[in-house]
């Protein structure tokens, strides 16, 4: 019997391709693992209606991790039109399954690693190693949403004075998507902040929010942000709007190394730290909870790439480290880390983004060469 049992999930696009190029490296690292497939993505929506559906939430259930590899997401308007003749009268509304997914098991910490490896043409500094943790479940992506706004919602949300200037626009020409952050949330996506900053040697942690003008949900961020540096003394808290993050990460981004901020925030700053570090062909995450964790690239599913073998497997391949960290095989986790960073260094494969023309599957046998 296997050591370990993952969830196998290529979903969409090139996500077939890149998890084929981790599949290809963890076979070489002989990995002792039984990989068990399960469906999400925009195929499952498509035929279903459900793109995350009930047969995998079982699978996840059962197994160790989950590797993932990209979904295809649309709008609320183009997702009902793709859907199957039969399902179109029912009612059904698209929802992200990974949003989803994220929710349904609790995987509260989004972890993503933003390291410049030598070598790499696309480094727009070589000095940089940022890691995010982004709040994972709550904030504008918990999902509760109003169009048009229902009567009774909105004589609640009346009795707030700032309404006053909506009070005149009729309800169907109102959209509401409420910002939820609990106490809960904040604290538990800072502490993990702050032990990752206290484990690796970081000293500094730096919060992303806009307590000055959302006062209550950013504020709430920064309270309990500044409770928890409490028990940190070793680390220093910095707190940064996330618009003068932006330009921050731009002018001086070595200055900074662990960074937290709540969902859609963390998200938007993840990609911009991404792009520092060569681009989405290098942004890993994991998705982390009590009791599984979910790791995948976050480059999307790039359709128009899709079947020409030729997108970046370094994303997927930094995602399948984080893996194996969280599995306790930490020597494994550094012997693929070494591997990849060799590869980079030397440049004898890269893919078209790195200005070279090797294919996914040739930069990942490159990474099997130097896996030692």
């Amino acid at each position: 019997m296997a050591q370990y049992s993952i969830a196998w999930m290529p979903g969409d696009g090139i996500g077939n391709e890149v998890m084929a190029a981790a599949r290809l490296v963890l076979d070489a690292m002989k990995f002792d693992a039984e990989y068990i497939p399960a469906d999400i993505g925009w195929e499952f929506w498509c035929k279903e209606g459900n793109p995350l559906p009930d047969r995998t939430l079982n699978v996840l259930r059962e197994v160790d991790a989950a590797l993932f590899g990209a979904i295809t997401s649309k709008p609320k308007e183009e997702a009902q039109e793709e859907l199957a003749p039969e399902l179109k009268s029912k009612g059904i509304t698209y929802a992200s399954p990974i949003v989803r997914l994220r929710q349904e098991f609790n995987l509260a910490v989004n972890l993503r690693p933003c390291k410049a490896y030598p070598g790499n043409p696309l480094n727009y500094r070589d000095d940089l190693d940022l890691v995010v943790f982004r709040e994972n479940t709550e904030d504008l992506y918990a999902g509760v949403e109003f169009h048009p706004v229902p009567e009774d919602f909105a004589q609640v949300v009346s009795k707030h004075p700032k309404w006053k200037r909506f009070a005149e626009t009729p309800l169907d020409d109102i959209a509401i998507t409420l910002r939820i952050n609990t106490r809960k949330g904040c604290d538990t996506i800072i502490r993990a902040g702050f032990e990752y900053a206290k484990e690796h040697g970081y000293p500094t942690v730096t919060v992303v929010e806009k307590p000055n003008v959302l006062r209550e949900t950013s504020g709430l961020m920064i309270r309990t942000a500044r409770k928890v540096a409490k028990e940190f003394p070793g680390i220093e808290l910095w707190e940064t709007n996330i618009d003068a993050m932006a330009m921050w990460l731009i002018k001086n981004p070595q200055n900074y190394g662990v960074l937290v901020a709540s969902n859609l925030f963390g998200d938007i700053v993840s990609d911009l730290c991404a792009q520092l570090v060569g681009g989405l062909g290098f942004a890993s995450a994991a998705n982390i909870g009590d009791d599984l964790g979910v790791f995948e690239p976050t480059h999307g599913s790039a359709p128009k790439y899709f079947g020409q073998n030729k997108c970046n497997p370094m994303a997927m391949l930094l995602t399948t480290k984080l893996m194996l960290d969280w599995l306790g095989e930490g020597d494994e986790a550094i012997r693929l880390e070494a591997a990849i960073a060799k590869t980079i260094a030397e440049g004898k494969a890269r893919t078209y983004d790195m200005g070279g023309t090797d294919s996914t599957t040739e930069v990942a046998q490159e990474v099997v060469r130097n896996l030692g």
